[in-house]
């Protein structure tokens, strides 16, 4: 057997990608001129995995703007490794139209990608489509830039389950391999998850199968079959995030509708949707305005220093009671500091001395709101994080009819509002939505930190573009959209077989349907999951949270075992972790916490390969 050090990376997505990029950055000065093998195993071509894929609808887009989406570092990220710079997606399409980029092999065959680089500016909201031709790119780029003494081989595979003892050589088991991968260190990067259905969906599809009705549980949408859900009947949607708004796209301009002048123009083979959730409206539209001026100082109360103490302490870090008070101080900073500067006009006094104030005031006491009060006349112009995250309680409306122009009203405010210049402290509330995610990374996973901390950073920053608002707003308009309202229920009636959507919003009615889907993501739990990879490193010692996620440890990446020791061979990143970061991908000059834990990661496994006996197998 060949003394070779080597690496087995388990995903090729933008996640494993990153990772040889970091690798390839830091390899020169950290590991030397000894040889390495890289096998890097995913069913799925490099660079864009499974869910950036070229096979896909052309009519799904990403959800951020070009000039929003980079793969590269730059001197915003605080890392120990050197930064390598490189285009963000719109100067990539840029650089690809002036013939400073090359395409990756067979991407310059497509006549609808090469019209949709031709035409892309900074602003537009790109295809995934053309964000998979961006991430291959990228990964040759990474691939190119290893030094000679690197080499990467790709299995077109699936990864099943990896052995080995905890100081000794580890193996990757393959679909369909008789014989493992040798691996002295391996590094799971598989990215999102399916999921076995929670005990709710097993209910919900045994009432469909006596019913002969159609429950589609939570999956990704891109990968749903939805030509069982049938044309012209109630659907009954429950989520209103960004998978419905896909299952929006894929059953009305998917098949064969259209928008002129601002309406839908229906094709006849459209259901009629009805869709509500917890909230019961659509996540907060994308910001369409860029910053000017000056930043907010982020972070200011939830730095390093902060969850370096949170981290420090004697008793178990509590999310509402030790880190909310500071994230919600850290918001409202931001907010008022955008208004103080941008807007004076708007505030009363002196942005010193409020802040000043501001600083000492007890995040959670009345002195706080006093200050706020005075300072900022206008209640429209004042931070209220949890109205923004119950925009409907209270509401209520005799009938789901009532309810359409409401919920018309309430996107249209939003998408007005989101595309206002005025409201600038919006984006710098979202800059430090940005940087609270950064930190909260460092305290791994806390309770209501993976679900309702997650939800919520969603809602305000995670939104769909705007253009998909109108386009909601034209459904609506139509009869092919109908809302449900807030804190959504779903019964099942078995004397008639059919699903029936209620609501807060609309107390006593409801909505009866043959068809329910759940329009989300599976929760990525260790427990439920479909892949036998995780399976087995649960079952092999490795620890999950309260919440499923897989325990690893922050500054390194390694796997933490249910005794709190880091597995030393054994790596994982991504959201199925407790460093799972905000967001697919990250914003230009944004310190990117991703990179941050790629960077650590890869300098890590570097040095455990570097220092690993010369000796053979």
């Amino acid at each position: 057997m060949s003394g070779t050090p080597t690496l087995v990376v388990i995903g090729a997505g933008p996640r494993g990608t990153g990772l040889i990029e970091r690798i390839a950055a830091n390899a020169p000065a950290l590991y030397g001129d000894r040889p390495l093998t890289i096998h890097l195993v995913d069913p799925y071509p490099p660079g864009g995995g499974r869910i950036w894929r070229h096979d896909q609808s052309p009519l799904l887009w990403m959800n951020s703007m070009a000039e929003d989406v980079t793969m590269f570092t730059d001197d915003t990220v605080r890392q120990e490794g050197p930064t390598r710079p490189g285009p963000a997606l719109h100067t990539w399409a840029a650089g690809v139209r002036d013939g400073r980029f090359d395409l990756p092999d067979g991407a310059g065959t497509d006549p609808g990608l090469l019209g949709e680089i031709k035409a892309l500016e900074g602003t537009d909201f790109p295809s995934r489509r053309l964000q998979s031709v961006y991430l291959r790119w990228v990964y040759e780029q990474a691939v190119a830039a290893l030094p000679e003494n690197i080499t990467v081989h790709w299995h077109r595979g699936s990864a099943l389950r990896v052995t080995g003892p905890r100081e000794g050589r580890q193996q990757v088991w393959l679909a369909g391999r008789g014989t493992p991968l040798p691996a002295d260190a391996v590094a799971v990067t598989i990215g999102h998850l399916e999921a076995e259905p929670e005990p709710e969906h097993l209910r919900l599809a045994d009432f469909a199968d006596r019913h002969g009705l159609l429950h589609l549980p939570p999956d990704f949408t891109a990968d749903t079959d939805l030509t069982a859900v049938p044309a012209g009947e109630p659907v009954v949607v429950r989520g209103f995030g960004l998978a419905f708004v896909d299952l929006m796209v894929l059953l009305t301009e998917g098949r064969g509708g259209r928008y002129e002048d601002g309406e839908y123009v229906p094709s006849g083979r459209e259901p009629v949707l009805h869709v509500g959730s917890r909230r019961g409206v659509p996540y907060h539209s994308k910001i369409g305005y860029t910053w000017d001026g000056e930043r907010p100082p982020l972070p200011r109360f939830l730095g390093p220093e902060r969850t370096g103490a949170l981290l420090a302490a004697d008793r178990p870090v509590d999310f509402r009671r030790d880190v909310w008070p500071h994230v919600d101080k850290e918001l409202g900073h931001a907010h008022y500091h955008r208004l103080f500067t941008a807007h004076p006009g708007r505030t009363t006094g002196d942005w010193a001395d409020f802040e000043a104030k501001y600083a000492a005031a007890d995040p959670a006491g009345p002195e706080l709101a006093a200050l706020v009060a005075a300072a900022v006349p206008d209640p429209a112009d004042r931070l209220d994080l949890e109205a923004l995250d119950h925009p409907l309680d209270g509401v209520r409306h005799p009938s789901f009819d009532a309810l359409q122009d409401g919920l018309r009203g309430y996107i249209t405010a939003d998408l007005e509002r989101r595309h206002d210049p005025g409201h600038s402290p919006d984006l710098a509330v979202f800059l430090g939505l940005l940087s609270v995610y950064g930190q909260l990374i460092r305290l791994g996973d806390l309770g209501d930190l993976g679900g309702w901390w997650h939800g919520f950073f969603s809602h305000l920053a995670s939104g769909p573009p705007g253009p998909r608002l109108h386009q909601l707003l034209a459904l609506s308009r139509a009869g092919v959209v109908r809302f449900l309202g807030a804190g959504m229920t779903v019964e099942t009636d078995e004397r008639r077989g059919l699903f029936l959507a209620g609501s807060a919003t609309v107390p006593g009615q409801r909505t009866a349907a043959r068809t329910l889907i759940e329009a989300r993501l599976p929760d990525p739990t260790l427990e439920r999951t479909r892949s036998p990879l995780l399976r087995e490193l649960y079952e092999d010692g490795a620890a999950a949270t309260a919440t499923g996620l897989l325990s690893v440890a922050p500054d390194s990446g390694r796997i933490l075992g249910r005794d709190g020791r880091p597995h030393p061979r054994r790596f994982a990143l991504g959201p199925f972790t407790t460093a799972r970061a905000g967001g697919a991908f990250t914003r230009p000059r944004t310190g990117g916490p991703a990179f941050r834990q790629n960077d650590a990661t890869a300098r890590t496994a570097l040095t455990l390969l570097r220092d690993l006996p010369r000796t053979a197998g």
